[in-house]
């Protein structure tokens, strides 16, 4: 028995649909030259306390969970991490609105205009 170690790679904490990893490659293909990826956190904001808020970053974070997709990379908030684990996230259009959509099992409940959520 060998004294290596086998690692095991963590399943993603976030698992992003087909159409929200072409909309992070959008963004990234219209980004600012510093931005390295997308990042996704969650804000204290709103009647329900926490927000879904997706933006650029120029810079990596240690503690921040980062998920290769082929269009870039996609990070996570370290200290949003918890509150998103087990999540989906999607990219949904339609004649009105467009934008991500976030199924999440750690949501205990969501204000009425679906902007914030509580864990």
């Amino acid at each position: 028995m060998g004294s290596e170690s086998k690692l095991r790679k963590a399943p993603a904490a976030v698992i992003l649909t087909p159409a929200a990893e072409a909309r992070v490659a959008d963004l990234m293909s219209k980004a600012p030259d510093d931005a390295i990826g997308v990042k996704l956190s969650t804000p204290r904001r709103g009647c329900s306390g926490l927000a879904y808020s997706v933006d650029y970053v120029s810079e990596e974070v240690a503690m921040d969970e980062k998920i290769e997709t082929p269009g870039g990379v996609f990070y996570i908030d370290g200290a949003s991490v918890l509150y998103l684990i087990g999540s989906t996230m999607d990219w949904q259009e339609d004649d009105f609105t467009a934008g991500f959509t976030f199924e999440n099992p750690n949501a205990k409940g969501a204000c009425g205009c679906g902007e914030s959520f509580m864990v």
